[in-house]
């Protein structure tokens, strides 16, 4: 379907299991090699599968190549089974960049979201109320309001320092997009910036915000508001790029100079941000564009 070369990431489509038509999204993902056995590893056989978790129709597998060498040496996603947003989501597509006005936003971006059934978001409930990954929680402020919760996204080996990757998952259901945001969620905001470098640094011996990169996606994947976090020197996710994230020091500071009454900056703002053809977006969004530009 598609390839990181960065990341080490390969994307293939399933149709098939043998006995009837079950779409999957299988992403094959190589973990770092430690250059001592490097030389010896058979790349082109994979012996043995461990599940590590799953979660709703998302399952995650290391695969060894070599059993002599006794470490897993693929780190193997699989949606199963993949629905039709899945497939066009994880298909090669040619991107664009679209210019939202606030008015736009209101007019399709909105109701866009407000039509995406619960169900679609069913493996973020599952974490937030501890059904499933509770002993991969770093750190969990309850509160329903201004309340996050903080776990390794599952793209992250666990081991690998350098390409650390973490989530803070708010647990107010009200915010799905930075545009969501208000004055009184910055204390939920600097509380993720901080709980989140006291975890790293604690766990992983990173030392502070400074080593970290901060920043949300708009448009999302999915559409509950959450907080990204990696390593700041490591550049191999093309999730960082612009015109995707979004700073969060830089949306703190954003919210910090709207008004204390009335619509915040992150609502009266114009943003630009790339968008695939097969996003539902794509479309009403390309027409609309003819119309700013006139």
């Amino acid at each position: 379907m598609s390839e990181e070369t960065t990341a080490g990431t390969t994307l293939i489509f399933i149709t098939e299991d043998g006995t009837e038509f079950l779409p999957a999204i299988i992403s094959l993902q190589r973990t770092p090699i430690a250059p001592d056995i490097a030389g010896n590893l058979v790349q082109d056989l994979l012996e043995t599968i461990e599940p590590i978790e799953a979660n709703d129709i998302y399952h995650w597998l290391f695969g060894r190549i070599d059993r002599k060498v006794g470490i897993p040496d693929v780190k193997i996603n699989m949606i199963f089974p993949a629905t039709e947003v899945h497939i066009r989501k994880y298909s090669r597509q040619r991107l664009i960049m679209v210019t939202e006005t606030p008015e736009l936003y209101k007019s399709i971006v909105q109701p866009y979201i407000a039509a995406f059934p619960r169900s679609r978001f069913e493996w973020v409930y599952n974490i937030l109320s501890h059904k499933v990954e509770s002993h991969k929680i770093l750190y969990e402020d309850p509160s329903p309001d201004t309340g996050f919760i903080i776990l390794p996204d599952m793209k992250w080996d666990l081991k690998t320092v350098a390409t650390l990757y973490l989530l803070a998952i708010a647990h107010a259901p009200s915010i799905a997009t930075l545009r969501d945001l208000k004055r009184h969620h910055i204390p939920m905001l600097r509380s993720i910036r901080r709980e989140v470098s006291r975890v790293v640094h604690e766990k992983w011996g990173i030392n502070g915000a400074q080593s970290l990169r901060f920043y949300i996606h708009y448009q999302p994947s999915y559409y509950h508001f959450h907080v990204h976090v990696v390593n700041c020197n490591f550049i191999g996710f093309k999730g960082i790029a612009a015109g995707q994230a979004y700073i969060l020091e830089d949306i703190i500071s954003l919210l910090e100079l709207s008004p204390p009454d009335g619509p915040t900056l992150l609502e009266k703002i114009t943003l630009t941000y790339q968008l695939g053809e097969h996003h539902g977006l794509y479309r009403p969004m390309l027409q609309a564009q003819a119309a700013l530009e006139e």
